[in-house]
């Protein structure tokens, strides 16, 4: 038997081509992209509405919907084709024949193309295998697709695409989906926490004459009008505190921030924060505020405190460890010693044999953070607070009473990355000037992330800032750990990509 000839399957460029001239065709019959079409009903609503409702039943009560979506699937079996449609919800299946909807129409759908968006109306029915179909009365072709979707059977597997096109993503990618209308439930759940609580929800400036509340190299831009060059914000937060000093005792913020920095796993220069702050609190209360914020959000989102992250359970209900910066890294590094640790010629010596960079200026205290950033934080993967941070190290927090060389600070770690910081907020004036001036030294030494001299939040703090404890939330990473996703990228619709 002689071999048939393979038709080789026609390139992207050919298959525009042929969609065009498709378009082109529906042009000439009149209006290409109606618009007089209404759905009624959702696809997912309705699987979940009629999963229990029998064939007899919907045969004996008829339910008319009209439905629309992008064409995921098509089969055309002669005189009967089916169709799958796809949208916010879920996906629904159709049945056309050459007496329902009727001949032309049904003609004319087989010449529809994957990816084309369609709506329908007719009546419910279950097929033999008990699938949930719409009988179409009425077939409507409302936007004609001019690009093939990615091979339907493998989906957009290529990350970089999947960042690039997050339209294609979210179309071919169920579980892209998912993640992002977990992202939007968990923020809502976050933002009825702290409304339940009482806190004010407010909006802060996103463009800065002064950038501040972070350590963090800024954008630049400029406003034309005004001839003065503006910072987009790196931290909302000595506009927030401004706002405690105004009367406002408990307020958050949720929060697009940027910086200037590089872009890895775990940093995008754009980014979401939710930053709170409320009077008559210290950084004690906080840490025990952001384990029932993440408790209950997991609880409110997942119906469960445990989650999995990588493979591995994380209970959120267990109490959080406590840790300083010295005992982490001597829990996990036993044989860096307390004579390393606290001699500033030894502690440099143990960051050279290690060869992990470190700032010269930096006191005892810089230096080890250094080192717990670059040897212990990875290792955090059970919830951890990090307490008591250098006060070197923490222009805007409380001196603790006791050793005032330390903060009332505390960062959290879950799975080896930072999720949360937070401290008793500083509301002296004189000790927050000394602390800007020292910042501004450095900064005129060469260190583009040291802050500026706020002369205007000094002058907010002189008319007086109660005793107040404030905390940030990186909500992508929170998003990250709440999806298990591995990437920044995979928790933000659009991350910021090199030009292709």
């Amino acid at each position: 038997m002689s071999e048939q000839p393979v038709t080789p399957p026609l390139d992207e460029n050919q298959i525009i081509v042929e969609r065009r001239a498709k378009l082109k065709a529906l042009r000439e019959k009149g209006a290409a992209f109606p618009n007089n079409f209404i759905r009624d009903r959702l696809a997912g609503v309705l699987q979940e509405e009629f999963e229990d409702r029998d064939r007899d039943s919907l045969d004996l009560n008829p339910v008319g919907v009209k439905v629309g979506g992008r064409m995921m699937l098509k089969r055309v079996m002669g005189k009967a084709s089916f169709a799958t449609i796809q949208d916010m919800s879920g996906s629904i299946q159709l049945y056309l024949t050459d007496s329902y909807p009727g001949k032309e129409q049904h003609e004319a759908f087989k010449h529809y193309d994957i990816g084309d968006i369609i709506g329908a109306d007719g009546v419910l029915f279950k097929t033999q295998k008990g699938e949930l179909t719409v009988r179409v009365k009425q077939l409507y072709l409302l936007t004609k697709s001019l690009r093939p979707l990615p091979e339907k059977f493998h989906g957009l597997t290529d990350q970089e695409s999947r960042y690039r096109q997050r339209y294609l993503d979210l179309i071919a990618n169920e579980e892209s989906r998912l993640t992002f209308v977990l992202r939007s439930r968990i923020i809502q759940a976050t933002r009825n926490f702290l409304l339940d609580r009482r806190y004010l929800e407010v909006e802060t400036p996103m463009m800065h004459p002064i950038p501040g509340g972070a350590s963090a190299r800024p954008f630049v831009t400029h406003h034309n009008a005004l001839d003065m060059q503006l910072f987009l914000r790196i931290a909302p937060e000595l506009y927030l505190k401004r706002l405690v000093i105004g009367g406002f005792e408990k307020v958050f913020e949720i929060n697009r921030s940027f910086r200037n920095e590089g872009i890895s796993t775990r940093h995008n220069p754009e980014f979401t924060m939710l930053e709170l702050y409320v009077a008559y609190r210290d950084y004690r209360y906080l840490m025990v505020l952001l384990q029932t914020l993440l408790s209950d959000v997991a609880q409110i989102v997942f119906g469960t405190r445990e989650i999995t992250y990588q493979g591995r359970k994380i209970d959120l209900e267990k109490p959080f460890a406590r840790l300083t910066i010295a005992g982490a890294i001597k829990q996990y590094h036993p044989e860096i010693t307390d004579a390393v640790l606290n001699h500033r010629d030894a502690l440099i010596a143990d960051l050279k044999r290690r060869n992990i960079p470190y700032r010269q200026q930096d006191g005892l205290g810089g230096l080890q953070l250094t080192l717990f950033e670059n040897t212990t934080e990875a290792e955090l993967f059970e919830p951890t607070y990090i307490v008591d941070y250098p006060a070197e190290v923490s222009p805007l927090a409380r001196r603790s009473d006791a050793d005032p060389k330390l903060a009332e600070r505390f960062e959290l770690y879950i799975a080896g990355r930072e999720i949360a910081n937070g401290f008793s907020e500083l509301n002296d004036p004189e000790d927050q000037a000394a602390r800007f001036q020292e910042q501004a030294k450095q900064k005129e030494a060469g260190d583009e992330e040291a802050m500026h001299y706020d002369a205007d939040y000094i002058r907010a703090l002189e008319y007086g800032l109660p005793p107040t404890a404030g905390a940030g939330i990186g909500i992508d990473r929170l998003v990250m750990l709440f999806t298990d996703s591995p990437s920044i990228r995979d928790v933000i619709l659009f991350p910021h990509m090199r030009p292709e």
